[in-house]
């Protein structure tokens, strides 16, 4: 079989059960989708019906006798658990050594070089939840326009400032000055930009959020099918992960929603190669917040769109459903976790059933390569 173009989205961090390193990362236990499971409002069937339910060390939810999907359980091999080494790893990149964290805050001599450079103060420096930060310290920052920088337990230099008194272009200037500043030992994953708006008691963080990536170590999966002529479209924060490389066409989103109606567009376009797509809702608004009911909500969405994403499959086109890591709501921690990703394909030629516990999210980007390439008799990861 070959295809003519793979749509690969990926639901971000929806993990599916500790991997069997994951006390090594403080997360012994975690399980996205069994705590998701444990709400109420919990009911996906139309995953269901795929085969999510069905995969290896799922508990939760109905298993069905007839899924309609191919799907898998995949182990990490990269040292990390992020959005950053996640993705470069169903791309093809394996990161053996992690990204560096700042759990005491950034070096006060980078910091004292940064505010120079881009002329403020900064507040903060510390691990911090992003809606705390801007509730602690955004009326300070208001009234000095110093920014407020932080970080977490993942490889991040966030700056969070307020719209009205840090225009967007300026934040993003910032930003793209701390990403060329931040090499050597302090070269994390991700800068981050998080403008909110809003007065005292009631500030908001807005859509308008952007990343700043360390660019991929090794050539991605990205990178070949550009080189070959195929299109690469990006939607959602994908560019903004891969620095732009290997992208053909980049769409950004602000929403699960919009994500979804930006993949239906694409699907409607006539092109050769991947589509590429994240939707970070369940991530960014639900699983950094132990929102469990916001996680379910978010996830209820996406299954109600799915029959919609399926129904726009056309002959030749194969469907891939993944993630990148966990983020369980349910558990005390605020940060990733160390999780099994689920893993389904359909379209024409693929068989659906269990293709067992596989290590490696690489195997997602070797498939969707060769599907695009010279084809396989017969799919598998």
């Amino acid at each position: 079989m070959r295809a003519k173009r793979v749509f690969l989205i990926v639901l971000d961090s929806v993990g599916i059960g500790e991997m069997p390193d994951a006390a090594r990362f403080g997360d012994a236990g975690s399980n996205t989708l069994l705590s998701c499971s444990k709400s109420p409002r919990f009911a996906l069937p139309n995953l269901g019906a795929l085969g999510l339910f069905n995969i290896d060390g799922v508990t939760c939810g109905t298993r069905t006798d007839t899924p309609s999907a191919a799907f898998a359980r995949l182990s990490e091999k990269s040292n990390g658990k992020d959005t950053t080494v996640g993705h470069w790893e169903i791309a093809g990149v394996v990161s053996e050594r992690p990204l560096p964290t700042f759990p005491q805050g950034f070096p006060a001599a980078f910091l004292e070089r940064f505010s120079a450079a881009v002329g403020r103060g900064v507040l903060c420096n510390r691990p911090y939840s992003g809606t705390a930060v801007i509730a602690d310290y955004g009326e300070e920052h208001m009234k000095t326009g110093k920014l407020i920088v932080y970080t977490s337990a993942d490889s991040v230099f966030q700056i969070a400032a307020h719209e009205d008194v840090v225009p967007l272009s300026e934040l993003y200037e910032i930003c793209a000055a701390a990403r060329a500043m931040l090499t050597g030992g302090l070269a994390v994953g991700r800068v981050i930009a998080r403008p909110f708006t809003g007065a005292p008691g009631s500030f908001t963080r807005t859509a308008n959020r952007h990343d700043y990536a360390l660019p991929p170590p090794g050539e991605t999966m990205l990178d070949r099918l550009q080189a070959a002529g195929k299109t690469v479209y990006s939607v959602g924060k994908i560019a903004d992960i891969f620095d732009g490389r290997g992208i053909t066409k980049a769409v950004r989103t602000k929403n699960n929603a919009d994500g979804v109606e930006a993949l239906l567009r694409a699907m409607a376009e006539d092109f050769t190669g991947l589509c590429f797509v994240n939707l970070v809702d369940f991530d960014m608004l639900y699983g950094h917040r132990n929102d469990v009911d916001g996680y379910v909500a978010a996830l209820s969405y996406f299954d109600m769109r799915l029959p919609e994403i399926t129904g726009a499959l056309a002959p030749g086109d194969v469907l891939m459903i993944t993630a990148d890591h966990g983020c369980d709501p349910g558990t005390p921690s605020t940060d990733h976790s160390r999780e099994y990703i689920p893993f389904l394909a359909l379209g024409d030629g693929i068989e659906p059933g269990n293709l067992g516990t596989l290590c490696g999210f690489d195997r997602i980007g070797r498939a969707a390569e060769r599907l695009l390439g010279d084809g396989m008799e017969r799919f598998a990861l």
